[in-house]
């Protein structure tokens, strides 16, 4: 059968058959919550009415809409939609770490950040932004075939080939960078990574993932622990009774994170794999909407 005799349908179907399977479940989980998205209009310069809005304190004469004033006992002023695409560039940690997994059941936490990360450049193309890879080099574009081109780097890069943090790299100012990972590197690494972006007046958006396993430590009796990244293996005779302890680490790791990213003007997320990937894209799409 040629091309030109398949219906619509089948040449979605062949045409989705040639996609890697990531990019598959990244855009259905990223379509899942398109309709909960209400777009990223802002405020700024550009061409298109957006509303009107009181006259206040500080506003420019120029934009005081009077038509709309004559009509009403107030002064109005109007508002323009911002229309200049903005860049984000995204990465993942890509460390042995994020391999893991507690649960056969569970995806690892580099297949959650990669699908939370491709489903995120799903709706921000749709949205007209501009992505790309942190490292590779290539600039944001606004098309599906740049998704296709970094699901297929995500796929061949090898895990342990990466840094579990990015390293600063020159990018235009006031452009955006979504990092995702474990994050559970010594802080003051996180802080001067983080400050390297935003010294250069780059905005970002930090999204810890978290296996649950990781969260609230359910082990019992005698565990051996493994390192994943050339640490030493830890005995333990009784797992339980270091559960309070370790949960109050991981919470202190939590705040200095949140803290870094206040010190620094980020924001910040965390997710668990157990947990629905679509409550998480919704959220971090919200807040890169409203950072700009």
């Amino acid at each position: 059968m040629s091309p030109t005799t398949l219906s619509p349908r089948q040449r979605a179907e062949q045409l989705s058959a040639a996609l890697p399977p990531l990019l598959l479940h990244a855009e259905r989980v990223a379509a899942s919550v398109a309709q909960g998205v209400h777009g990223r209009r802002r405020v700024g310069q550009g061409e298109a009415f957006w509303q009107f809005r009181d006259y206040q304190p500080g506003d420019s004469p120029q934009s005081i809409d009077w038509r709309q004033t004559a009509k009403a006992d107030r002064v109005f002023v109007r508002q323009m939609e911002w229309e200049a695409a903005q860049s984000v560039w995204c990465w993942r940690d890509g460390s042995a770490s994020m391999d893991w997994r507690s649960s056969t059941k569970l995806p690892t936490k580099r297949a959650r950040a990669e699908l939370l990360m491709l489903a995120l450049m799903t709706l921000m193309i749709r949205a007209g932004e501009h992505v790309s890879l942190l490292g590779t080099g290539l600039p944001p574009a606004a098309n599906r075939g740049t998704l296709v081109r970094l699901s297929e780097i995500l796929r061949r890069e090898q895990p342990d080939a990466a840094r579990d943090l990015p390293a600063t790299q020159p990018l235009p100012r006031y452009g955006q960078v979504l990092l995702l990972g474990d994050f559970l590197a010594d802080p003051a690494d996180i802080e001067r990574s983080l400050r390297g972006f935003a010294e250069r007046g780059v905005k970002g958006h930090l999204v810890q993932v978290l296996d649950p396993a990781e969260e609230t430590l359910p082990y019992s009796g005698r565990v051996r622990f493994e390192g994943l990244q050339g640490e030493r293996p830890w005995l333990l005779s009784r797992a339980e009774g270091v559960r309070a302890q370790y949960r109050d680490q991981l919470a202190a790791q939590t705040d200095a994170i949140r803290e870094i990213a206040r010190r620094t003007g980020w924001r910040c997320t965390w997710h668990r794999t157990d947990r629905s990937p679509q409550t998480a894209l919704l959220a971090v799409y919200s807040a890169l909407a409203q950072h700009v």
